[in-house]
């Protein structure tokens, strides 16, 4: 991967977990979801501005991606998109205070050591 291709994926990258924190955030404004409540909070989607914001962030994010596909192998990149899970992780850990069992912890070292054997020559 060129440095111009290294930096459009991390572009987006960088979309996708900005999209998944301000998403999250949104959601927790929402509450939860249930059958009585699903028409209300489909439209509360529409103005909570966490969540537009969010999936605008997926969609830079997505063209992003778009474009480094056109250039790298999909087997170096989509690989490599695994790295979202361990900022998720990381976010989760320590602005949404989420517990993290040590599972999970194996199962994310497992995760980067993969990205890092994928993205190696």
């Amino acid at each position: 991967m060129s440095t111009k291709e290294l930096g459009i994926f991390l572009i987006s990258i960088f979309c996708n977990i900005v999209g998944q924190i301000l998403l999250k955030s949104g959601a927790l404004k929402l509450g939860e979801v249930n059958a009585a409540n699903l028409f209300n909070h489909i439209i509360r989607i529409l103005f909570t501005p966490e969540l537009i914001i969010g999936l605008s962030c997926y969609a830079i994010g997505a063209i992003a991606y778009i474009l480094v596909l056109t250039r790298v192998n999909l087997s170096v990149v989509g690989p490599s998109t695994a790295l979202v899970y361990v900022c998720s992780f990381l976010i989760g850990y320590f602005f949404f205070h989420e517990t993290i069992s040590i599972n999970r912890t194996i199962g994310l070292g497992l995760i980067v050591c993969g990205v890092i054997l994928v993205i190696s020559k």
